[in-house]
C-alpha cells in the first residue's frame, strides 16, 4: 500500500475509478505549463505522473504557490479528482482520463537548476554518460531509470519464489573470504588486527557452497554480491550480482533443469512465453558451426560450414596458401546479393581485425558471377557450396582457432547488416561438453578452462595424465541469443582427484595444502555429488530491460574506469588509516 499519514495514492496511480474522491500527493514537478488563469502541473513519482491543476478558484496561497513553482522542486497537493474533458484526455499517460485540482500545496523540497535535464522528450538526446554517472541521483529520477530498477526487483523476488519452490535455501556466505585463484584478480582487503594479512572479496562463493553441500544443506540458493578486479567492458562490472546455486545428489540435467526453472519464471515476469527444454548443443558443434561458445540461435540459418574439400580443385591462390591443418571454412549467406562492395570491404577488414587472412568472396545474380575470387567459381561449383542467385559466400582459411572467431565476428556483422527475420525471438541453449583445459598461451602448457573444481567427464579421467588437453568437463553454459547467461559444472568430490588437477595447474603439494586444505579436508569427511551454477542477473536484467548497458539496470554502477564518478571513489586513503592497517604506499 503507497498510503501513508502525508498522501493517500502515488501520483501514477490515479485512474477514472477515483473520479470524486479527495486525495493527498507528493512528487517532484516534472513540467509546469501557466496559461494565465490557470497552472498546470505535471507531478511525477516511481508509479508515474498526474497533472495537477491550479485554477482561478483555487485558493490565493495555493495559485501564489503555484506560479513560483521550478522543476523538480518537491511539493505535497491535497486536492480532487476530476475527470478531464473528452476533448482534453492525454492518452499517453495512464493517468490521462483524470487530473486532481489542488485545494492546498505546499512546496516541501525546493530545487536548484538541475545539472541535467531529468523531463525529456523520447525524440531527444540523452546527456553524455559521464554525466549521467556523476549526477546519478537526477539520472535515476527518469522513468526509464526507474523502469529498469523495478523490473530488476520484480525479478529477484521471482527468483527467489522460484528457488524456495523448489526446496531451495537461501544462505548467505562471507564477503571477507580467503584469495583463491578464479581466473581474475581479487580486491584485496588488509587486516588491521593481523599486521601484513589480507581477506579478499568474492569473486563467487564457489567453495562455501560446496562446503554447504558437504555440510547436508542439499540445496542452497544466494543472490550473491561478486568482486573482481579486472578490465571492464559495456557487460562487466567490478561488483556485480549473480543468483547462485548448488545441489546435491544430482547430475547435469538436474542442475539445467533447475536453472531452466529460474530463467522460464524471469523471462515471464517480463512478460515472454519460453518453451522448456532448452537445446543442447556441445561445444564442440557450437564452434564447429558459429565459432563460438555462445551462439545466437535465432539465426541458424546462417552457419559456419567446412568447404575444404568443394574448394580443392578450384585452384584458388589465397586458399592455396595456407596449409598444415588450415581448412577453408565460410558462410553461404542467403541474401547476400545485396551486399555492396564496401560491405565486404568492411567484412574483409574485420576479418583482418580478428587475425585473419582476409575474406575471399563471391556473389551470384541470375547467372553473373562477382567477387575477389569469381574467376575461379563455376556456378556448379557455386550451388555446391549451397549459394544460389541472389546470394553470397564468404569463405576464409587458416587453423580453427583463427578461423572461428574470426567468422563468429563476420556472422555477427551479417546479422547486424542484413537484419534477417529472426526463426524465433528467444533462443536459449545449452552448451556442454566444454574442454576441462586449454593451453597456454606461450607455453603450451594445460590451464583450468573455466575453475578447478569442475569434475571431468567420467569417460576422459583416464586422459588426465598423458593428454589433458583432449579431456572434457562436465560443465555447462546458459546461452540466450548469443549472450552467455551464465556457467555451472558438476563439481570434484574425490580428494585425490581434486589434488590431480591442482598438480595439473602448477601447485605443489603445500601451496595446494595452503590455499585449499580446508575444502580437501570437508571432501574427505564424505561429499555427496554436487553441481550448480550462477546466473549473471544484471545481464539477465539488462536483456529483459532492452538497455544497451549493465550501467542501466545498476543503482550504483562503476564506469569502465572502474570509478564511481557520483561520490568520487575510489580516493586517496588518509594517512592515519593506512598507518592503522599497516600500509606504506611507495608510488
Amino acid at each position: 500500500m503507497s498510503g501513508t499519514t502525508r498522501r493517500t495514492h502515488r501520483c501514477g496511480e490515479l485512474r477514472a475509478e477515483h473520479v470524486g474522491q479527495l486525495v493527498k500527493l507528493g512528487g517532484w514537478v516534472h513540467r509546469r505549463r501557466d496559461l494565465g488563469g490557470i497552472v498546470f502541473i505535471d507531478l511525477r513519482d516511481r508509479a508515474g505522473i498526474v497533472q495537477v491543476a491550479v485554477g482561478p478558484d483555487a485558493p490565493e496561497e495555493v495559485r501564489r504557490s503555484a506560479s513560483g513553482l521550478t522543476g523538480e522542486s518537491v511539493v505535497e497537493v491535497f486536492g480532487k479528482v476530476v475527470a478531464r474533458p473528452a476533448d482534453m484526455k492525454n492518452p499517453e499517460l495512464a493517468t490521462g482520463d483524470i487530473e486532481v485540482h489542488a485545494t492546498k500545496l505546499v512546496k516541501v523540497g525546493s530545487a536548484v537548476t538541475p545539472e541535467i535535464p531529468v523531463a525529456r522528450a523520447k525524440s531527444e538526446e540523452l546527456p553524455a554518460e559521464e554525466l549521467r554517472l556523476k549526477y546519478r541521483h537526477l539520472d535515476l529520477r527518469r522513468p526509464e531509470m526507474q523502469a529498469n530498477l523495478i523490473l530488476r526487483h520484480r525479478l529477484l523476488q521471482r527468483a527467489r519464489k522460484t528457488l524456495s519452490d523448489l526446496e531451495f535455501l537461501e544462505i548467505e556466505t562471507p564477503i571477507l573470504t580467503k584469495p583463491t585463484p578464479e581466473g581474475a584478480r581479487d580486491y584485496l582487503v588488509p587486516s588491521r588486527v593481523h599486521p601484513g594479512e589480507c581477506y579478499a572479496l568474492p569473486q563467487s562463493p564457489q567453495i562455501y557452497k560446496q562446503l554447504l553441500m558437504v555440510s547436508g544443506f542439499d540445496r542452497y540458493f544466494q543472490l550473491a554480491r561478486c568482486f573482481r578486479d579486472e578490465d571492464l567492458r559495456y557487460d562487466r562490472q567490478p561488483e556485480f550480482t549473480q543468483i547462485d546455486l548448488e545441489a546435491s545428489f544430482v547430475g547435469a540435467e538436474d542442475v539445467q533443469g533447475f536453472v531452466e526453472a529460474v530463467l522460464t519464471a524471469l523471462w515471464d515476469e517480463a512478460g515472454h512465453a519460453v518453451e522448456r527444454p532448452f537445446r543442447r548443443i556441445t561445444w564442440q558443434e557450437s564452434m564447429e558451426r558459429y565459432g563460438t561458445d555462445k551462439p545466437d540461435l535465432r539465426y541458424e540459418g546462417l552457419a559456419i560450414v567446412d568447404w575444404t574439400a568443394q574448394v580443392e580443385s578450384l585452384g584458388v591462390p589465397f586458399f592455396a596458401a595456407h596449409k598444415d591443418g588450415a581448412r577453408v571454412r565460410g558462410l553461404a549467406v542467403k541474401g547476400g546479393g545485396a551486399l555492396s562492395r564496401k560491405d565486404v570491404d568492411q567484412l574483409a577488414e574485420t576479418a583482418k581485425q580478428f587475425g585473419g587472412a582476409g575474406l575471399a568472396w563471391v556473389k551470384r545474380q541470375g547467372d553473373q558471377l562477382s567477387g575477389s575470387v569469381a574467376k575461379h567459381f563455376s556456378l556448379e561449383a557455386l550451388g555446391r557450396l549451397g549459394v544460389g542467385d541472389g546470394d553470397a559466400a564468404l569463405m576464409t582459411v587458416g587453423p580453427d582457432r583463427v578461423t572461428s572467431p574470426v567468422l563468429d565476428k563476420v556472422r555477427q556483422e551479417l546479422i547486424r547488416r542484413l537484419a534477417p527475420p529472426p526463426a524465433r525471438p528467444h533462443a536459449f541453449c545449452w552448451v556442454v561438453d566444454f574442454p576441462l583445459f586449454e593451453s597456454e598461451p606461450g607455453t603450451g602448457r594445460p590451464v583450468f578452462a573455466h575453475h578447478p573444481f569442475t569434475a571431468p567427464h567420467p569417460e576422459d579421467v583416464a586422459k588426465l595424465d598423458r593428454e589433458p588437453l583432449a579431456c572434457r568437463a562436465l560443465h555447462y553454459d546458459a546461452v540466450y541469443n548469443g549472450h552467455e547467461l551464465g556457467s555451472g559444472s558438476i563439481r570434484i568430490t574425490e580428494p585425490a582427484l581434486q589434488r590431480t588437477v591442482f598438480r595439473h595447474l602448477g601447485l605443489s603439494p603445500q601451496e595446494t595444502e595452503a590455499r585449499f586444505g580446508f575444502l580437501l579436508t570437508a571432501l574427505a569427511a564424505g561429499a555427496p555429488p554436487h553441481g550448480g551454477f550462477a546466473v549473471g542477473f544484471d545481464r539477465v536484467a539488462m536483456l529483459l530491460a532492452g538497455a544497451g548497458s549493465l550501467r542501466d539496470v545498476i543503482a550504483f554502477p562503476k564506469t569502465t574506469a572502474a570509478r564511481a564518478l557520483f561520490e568520487g571513489a575510489p580516493a586517496p586513503a588518509r594517512p592515519e588509516d593506512l598507518a592503522a592497517l599497516h600500509i606504506q604506499v611507495t608510488a
